[in-house]
C-alpha cells in the first residue's frame, strides 16, 4: 500500500490540542485570546503530534473492536499483546524482555509522575540533562523533589554530554533518579552505545536509578540505529524503559504506553498503587501498530527524511545565520535563531502575532536553550513550505518589529 502523507486533514472541532487548545497550552491564556490571524489561518508547528492520518491498519483494528459493542473495564490479559510488543523490539532493536516486566500506563508522562514518587524519598533529587523535555522537570516538581540539571555541551548545534559534570552531580547522595531521554528531545540526538554506556555506568555506580524515555526511538533518520539503554546493562534491574506507539503512529490521544520495569520490588509497588484499567480501543490499536505498522513506518521515515532535507535547504537559502542540523531522530527541527532575535523576546507570541505560525521555543525546555525554536515537521510538504516561508519572511524582512512586540 502507498500511504498519502501529502493529504491535508482538517482537525478543527475534534477537541485536538493542536487546533483547539493552543491558547491555554502555549500562552497560558483563556480561550478568547485574540490574534491578528484567525485560527484556521495559523500554520501549526508546535505540539508533537503529526498532521498525518493514523495508519489504516490501526483504524481497522479499532473498528473491529467497536463492533464488539461493549467497552467495559479493560486490562491487558491476552498474551499476544506482549508477543506483539516484544516482537517489535526484537525486529527493530534486537532487544527482548520477559513478559512479567511489562506493564502499561496511560502515557509516559503519567508514568514519570508515578515512578518518581515510587523511587525517590521526599528529600531526594532528580537529575536531568538540559535542554530537556519540560515534563521531566514537572515530574520532579509534582512530587516535591529537587531538580538537578546537567547542561549538555552545545557545539554549533551538536549536543554532547558533559560527563564530568554529570558524574559530579550523580555523586550527590541525595540524587536517586536520572530521567534520561533516548533519543534526545529536543535536539534529536541518537546517543551512541558508548555514550549510553558511560551515562549508565555513572548513574548505576552512584546508586542512581534511570528512567529511559524512549518514546522517539522508532522515528529515526534512515541509516540510524537506536539502542535501548537497558539492553546495554542486562545485569541491572535499575533501568526502567518507557516506550509508546503514540509518537510513531500518531495515536497520542489514545493515551497508552509500555513501561518495562525489571526490578521486582518496584514493579510490585507499581502494581499495588497504579490504577490499572486501560482503554480497550487503545489496547487493540497498540497491538495492531506493532503487528502491522512496519511498512507504514518505513514510508513515513522516507517522507520525514525528505521534509528535513527540504527544511535544511530552505533555511540555508533564506535564513543563513540560523544554526540547524538535520536531527538523527524525531520529527522535530531544533533551530537556533539567536542571530535574528533578542534573547528576551517571547518567540511563540511573536511568531503567532506576526507570522501566523504556532511553535514552541527554547524556554519550554527547562534550561540551556535560549534562542531556539522547535518546529514540528510531521506535516504535508505544502504545510511545511508555507510555515518556513512565514518564519523566514518575518525574521528577514521585518527585523525592527521584534522590538515592538
Amino acid at each position: 500500500m502507498k500511504y498519502d502523507f501529502d493529504e491535508v486533514i482538517d482537525r478543527r472541532g475534534t477537541n485536538a490540542m493542536n487546533t483547539d487548545g493552543f491558547r491555554e497550552y502555549i500562552f497560558k491564556a483563556e480561550g478568547d485570546m485574540v490574534f491578528p490571524y484567525k485560527d484556521d489561518e495559523f500554520i501549526r508547528m508546535w505540539i508533537a503530534d503529526m498532521e498525518f492520518a493514523t495508519p489504516p491498519e490501526i483504524i481497522e483494528a479499532i473498528k473491529e473492536r467497536l463492533d464488539k459493542r461493549i467497552f467495559g473495564y479493560s486490562q491487558v490479559f491476552d498474551p499476544n499483546y506482549y508477543l506483539a510488543v516484544v516482537g517489535w523490539t526484537q525486529r527493530f532493536y534486537n532487544w527482548t524482555f520477559s513478559q512479567e516486566q511489562l506493564v502499561t500506563s496511560p502515557g509516559i508522562i503519567p508514568a514519570l509522575y508515578e515512578l518518581a514518587e515510587y523511587i525517590c524519598k521526599s528529600d531526594e533529587k532528580v537529575l536531568i540533562l538540559t535542554p530537556s523535555y519540560a515534563f521531566f522537570k514537572a515530574a520532579a516538581d509534582y512530587n516535591g523533589l529537587e531538580l538537578v540539571c546537567s547542561e549538555l555541551i552545545n557545539q554549533e548545534g551538536h549536543y554532547t554530554i558533559n560527563y564530568e559534570d554529570l558524574e559530579a552531580k550523580a555523586r550527590d547522595e541525595k540524587v536517586s533518579l536520572c530521567i534520561f531521554c533516548n533519543p534526545h528531545n529536543p535536539s534529536g540526538r541518537v546517543w551512541t552505545k558508548e555514550e549510553l554506556q558511560r551515562v549508565g555506568k555513572i548513574c548505576l555506580e552512584n546508586g542512581v536509578w534511570i528512567i529511559s524515555d524512549e518514546i522517539h526511538c522508532d522515528l529515526l533518520r534512515n541509516g540510524q540505529v537506536h539502542t535501548p539503554m537497558a539492553k546495554l546493562f542486562p545485569d541491572s534491574d535499575r533501568i526502567i524503559t518507557c516506550m509508546a506507539p503514540s509518537k510513531t503512529f500518531n495515536m497520542a490521544g489514545l493515551m497508552f504506553s509500555n513501561v518495562i520495569i525489571p526490578n521486582e520490588t518496584l514493579r510490585g509497588t507499581w502494581k499495588a498503587r497504579h490504577y490499572g484499567f486501560e482503554n480497550p480501543l487503545s489496547i487493540v490499536a497498540t497491538q495492531a501498530a506493532y503487528l502491522h505498522g512496519d511498512e507504514w513506518l518505513r514510508q513515513l521515515k522516507n517522507y520525514l527524511d525528505e521534509n528535513f532535507i527540504f527544511t535544511k535547504q530552505y533555511l540555508n537559502r533564506y535564513l543563513p545565520e540560523a544554526i540547524f542540523h538535520i536531527p538523527e531522530a524525531t520529527y522535530l527541527a531544533w533551530v537556533d535563531i539567536s542571530a535574528y532575535v533578542p534573547k528576551e523576546e517571547n518567540l511563540p507570541l511573536f511568531f503567532a502575532n506576526h507570522a501566523g505560525v504556532l511553535l514552541e521555543d527554547g524556554k519550554m525546555f527547562v534550561a540551556n536553550a535560549e534562542g531556539y525554536i522547535r518546529l514540528n515537521l510531521a506535516c504535508p510538504r505544502s504545510t511545511l513550505e508555507e510555515g518556513l516561508r512565514r518564519v523566514c519572511k518575518v525574521l528577514t524582512e521585518n527585523p525592527l518589529i521584534l522590538n515592538l512586540t
